[in-house]
């Protein structure tokens, strides 16, 4: 039996076409779209963008000030299929101005004193009363199994900013 090449190579370039093509259309439309839409609808969110591969979901996001990060962290983990056993990275854009990363940089070591100790309880108050030397600065701070949430503003600008419970991953925050 001898086989013509230009057929069998026809017929492996349009299935290799049908199988690729459809692989995307289904990572596009059945995962990607229905996620991004949920994160799209929460409040506060102005802009997200999402990159997924088999173990990771990164998902860039453009913030108001009335944004909730740890709301929207718990709204992109109820996606079960979708998120099940991949890793969810947030990075987190917002209107922050030279004022409030200062203000943060100062108050830093108070949250990170509270972290290293695991006293999540004196965040919030350590927060508070140091915002209390800006007239209008207003912080916020949440907790979830991973992550401290921290929420700064000042009528304008907003600060967020992710801190990992996990204490090998303290050290200098890669999102501040």
């Amino acid at each position: 039996m001898k086989l013509r090449l230009i057929p069998v190579f026809v017929s492996v370039a349009i299935t290799s076409l049908l199988l690729f093509g459809s692989w995307f259309v289904y990572d596009s439309y059945a995962m990607e779209t229905p996620l991004l839409k949920q994160i799209q609808q929460q409040s506060g969110v102005e802009q997200a963008e999402l990159e997924m591969n088999n173990d990771r979901i990164v998902v860039r996001l453009t913030l108001n000030k009335d944004a909730n990060v740890r709301e929207i962290y718990d709204a992109i983990q109820q996606q079960g299929t979708i998120v099940k056993k991949r890793s969810v990275e947030l990075i987190t854009k917002s209107d922050s101005s030279a004022e409030l990363d200062s203000w943060w940089s100062r108050s830093l070591f108070a949250v990170a004193g509270a972290m290293e100790t695991k006293q999540y309880d004196l965040i919030p108050q350590k927060l508070s009363e140091l915002a209390e030397s800006v007239p209008g600065l207003e912080a916020a701070a949440e907790m979830d199994a991973k992550y401290v949430y921290v929420r700064l503003t000042d009528g304008t600008h907003s600060k967020f900013v992710q801190l990992p419970r996990d204490s090998s991953k303290l050290g200098v925050w890669p999102n501040e």
